[in-house]
């Protein structure tokens, strides 16, 4: 039975140069309007297959995804093996493990016990795959904390379905002075990555005020080539930051195809992505 649905999506051709796939999602960080802001054709049909990226939000099923888009006749950038490599922790973290906080991750939901003869408070914990909206829960600071957490676990709508993964616990420099219930805001950057080369790089909390130093960029543009070339995704984003002590790590990495733009400026990020792909 094929998994293609009726309606196909209608690819868009930038500038003559770059195949993307978009609808709005109503998220401001996330959407971006093509049309007024490139050149840009639809063709009534495609004569063979084309390579595009695609800004869907994120897929339920990325594999599902991707074999509906070549069943169309378009091959979306990242293969689901790179998208699998960009987007879950216990993919990605074997291969960058130097440049990230310590991890592991359990097939099963850990006891208080397992999870403490490993780490010791405070741990920063979330899923496999994204933490629970930036919530401040996901720094575990006491016992009683963490007997909480892990009994709420199956009732979390967006953690239940992912391998949980705790996390050594790093301080990372601030950038606002608060406390509340959401993660505290760090000196931390997004960065985008096409084929390798540094398309784009932003702060992280659109929120705050505050902007990478030539040093951090030196850092992020070092750092993330290394990790470009490991991780081998043809659309990646990394997210870094700088901690306590001056020292700037990865904070995680994702699909670029999924991931909103934070504090980078799309129309520059699709420009570079053009000129790349026209030279």
């Amino acid at each position: 039975m094929s998994m293609v649905s009726s309606n196909p999506p209608s690819p868009t051709l930038v500038e003559d140069t770059v195949w993307i796939v978009a609808k709005p999602i109503g998220f401001a960080q996330y959407d971006f309007d093509f049309e007024a802001q490139f050149q840009c054709k639809h063709p009534y049909r495609l004569d063979e297959c084309v390579t595009a990226i695609a800004r869907l939000g994120t897929a339920p099923d990325y594999n599902l995804r991707y074999e509906e888009f070549q069943e169309w006749g378009i091959s979306l950038i990242n293969s689901p093996e790179q998208y699998q490599r960009s987007s879950y922790l216990p993919f990605w973290y074997p291969l960058i493990e130097e440049f990230t906080p310590r991890s592991r991750w359990y097939e099963h939901l850990p006891t208080v016990d397992e999870i403490l003869e490993e780490f010791s408070l405070p741990i920063f914990i979330k899923g496999e795959r994204q933490t629970n909206k930036h919530s401040g829960k996901s720094i575990i600071r006491t016992k009683d904390e963490l007997i909480q957490f892990l009994a709420d676990w199956d009732r979390e709508s967006i953690l239940w379905w992912q391998r949980l993964v705790c996390r050594e616990y790093v301080e990372l420099e601030s950038v606002v002075n608060e406390s509340g219930a959401d993660l505290p805001k760090s000196y931390e950057f997004r960065s985008f990555w096409f084929r390798g080369e540094l398309v784009g790089v932003g702060r992280y909390w659109v929120a705050a005020q505050y902007d990478i130093d030539e040093v951090g960029l030196s850092a992020v543009s070092e750092t993330g080539s290394i990790i470009a070339q490991r991780l081998d995704v043809p659309f990646l984003v990394i997210d870094f930051a700088r901690t306590a002590t001056g020292k700037w790590i990865v904070i995680e990495c994702n699909d670029g195809q999924d991931s909103g733009y934070a504090g980078v400026n799309p129309r520059g990020l699709w420009r570079t992505i053009i000129e790349l792909s026209s030279g």
